[in-house]
Formats: C-alpha cells, structure tokens, sequence
C-alpha cells in the first residue's frame, strides 16, 4: 500500500489525477470505477484540464460509478443544484467536459424497477468489461465507501441499501440543504456497488481530505479490519493501493513519520509515480 501524503487539498488532487491519466494514458481502453462527493471534484477539475490543454483521451475508456439514490433520475430539465442524482453530478462535474463516449458511461439506475435484477446486470457489465482497472474512491465520515454502511458485509455486491442517520446528516448538509430541499425528500435508499465487488477492481485509489477525517482514516489504515467501518476492507486488498491524502487527513496516522520517509526513499530510488 502507498500512502501518499500531499500538503493540502490541491495538491493531493493534482496526485490523484496523475494517477488516474497515468492509466488512461499507458491503456487507452481502461475501465475506471469513479465516485462522487466534493472530494473528487478538485481530481475531475484537473482531469478535464488535462483533456483539453494535453489531449488526454477518454474517447475508449469506460467508467462505472459506485452508486445513486434509489427512486431518483438524471433531470437535465432542472437547475443543477436542484438535481441531486449522482449521474447529474458526474455529468456535470465531468463526463460533459471530456470525449468519453455515452454508451461506455454506466451509472446504477436509481429508477430500475426491478431493483433486484438490474443489480445483477450491473456486475455483470462490470465483467463484460473485463474489471475495473483502477476504482477511485473517496472516504465517508463513518469510513464506508459507496453506500455500504457500517455493518455491511466485505463480500457485499451491487445492491438496494438503506441509509443510516449519519449519510443521511452528512448529504443533507453538504447538498440538500443548499439546495433548499427538506429533509423529508431525501432519498433513504441508494443502489452501492458492494465491497466484495470494489475489492474486485485490480488497483485503488482512495483519495481524503480534511481534519474532520482523520481519526476514521487512521482507523482504516491502522486499525482493525471490520465489517462496522467497511473501508477497512482496503487492507485486504491484494493488488495496488493506493491512499493520497492531504495533510489534515493524515494527522492522526500513528506511523505518519515513516509513511513520508517511505515515500521519500520510492522517489530517490525511482520507484514512485511522481
């Protein structure tokens, strides 16, 4: 696992967005898993800059996302800050600013109506495609990934989950809030890739930024593996991991001192990305 430690937000999302065009670039075709949230957004930024001022090429590769409230669709009808579907927000925050392609762009159906089905067709499309390439993932507060709460299983699959209280908290005031949406509204069920299906992807990227994160990324990076904080499960991970974090995330880490001379002796011998 390389612990990659950035001093600030930016930083840590122009590390992140290396990584990610390092794979589009040296496969062409790749698939990417990507998530949503504010944490990825600085990494998108980057990203559509790099198709438009490099050339970086989107035009083959295919993407799935984590997740999307349950009962809810794309609008394009409405303002953006009214919508608040997960595929309104990767439209908007990436897949309209680059060449990808529709039909290579897959996005769990929040209107599926046989949930239980199109769960199942969507993990088969991920292998159809052969796996995901690199997953991106960020962290949430109670250190699941996706939607898979505190107590799910770490073989879970793509499936209908309810919301606790603290996503539940966490969404309205980060989304709905602004957008003046009451609470009632809120979706209290999402489709999720599980972690049975992300521990599947051949390589990870988990990016977290922010003070208010630091004592759940020690617990995922330091602590015990449990089903209670499912991104723990990224230590059962046996192909390349990756975990950029910028310096308030990673205040709390116990080995904090021997991440950064890790990291320091990876680029004096060459062994590091960038």
């Amino acid at each position: 696992m390389d612990i990659i430690i950035r001093e600030d937000y930016e930083a840590m999302s122009d590390y992140a967005a290396e990584v990610i065009a390092g794979f589009v670039r040296s496969k062409p075709d790749c698939v990417l898993g990507l998530a949503t949230g504010s944490t990825p957004i600085g990494t998108y930024k980057r990203l559509i800059r790099m198709h438009r001022e490099e050339g970086l090429d989107f035009s083959r590769v295919k993407t799935f996302n984590l997740d999307e409230y349950y009962g809810i669709g794309m609008d394009l009808e409405k303002p953006y800050h009214l919508d608040q579907s997960y595929a309104r927000f990767m439209h908007e925050e990436l897949f309209k600013h680059i060449n990808i392609k529709k039909e290579n762009i897959y996005i769990p159906d929040g209107l599926a109506k046989d949930p239980e089905a199109y769960c199942k067709w969507y993990e088969d499309q991920i292998k159809k495609a052969g796996g995901i390439d690199l997953q991106l993932l960020g962290l949430g507060r109670d250190g699941h990934w996706g939607f898979n709460e505190p107590g799910s299983s770490l073989g879970s699959r793509t499936r209908i989950q309810a919301l606790n209280k603290q996503t539940l908290d966490d969404n309205y005031e980060a989304f709905y809030k602004k957008a003046n949406i009451p609470r009632e509204q809120m979706p209290h069920f999402a489709i999720t890739m599980g972690i049975g299906t992300i521990l599947e992807a051949k390589n990870i990227l988990m990016i977290v930024n922010g003070a208010k994160k630091a004592d759940i990324v020690a617990k995922c990076l330091e602590g015990p593996v449990t089903s209670q904080i499912t991104a723990t499960a990224i230590q059962l991970h046996s192909g390349g991991i990756t975990v950029a974090l910028d310096r308030a995330a990673a205040s709390k880490l116990e080995h904090l001192e021997h991440y950064l001379e890790v990291e320091r002796l990876k680029r004096e011998y060459g062994f590091h990305r960038n």
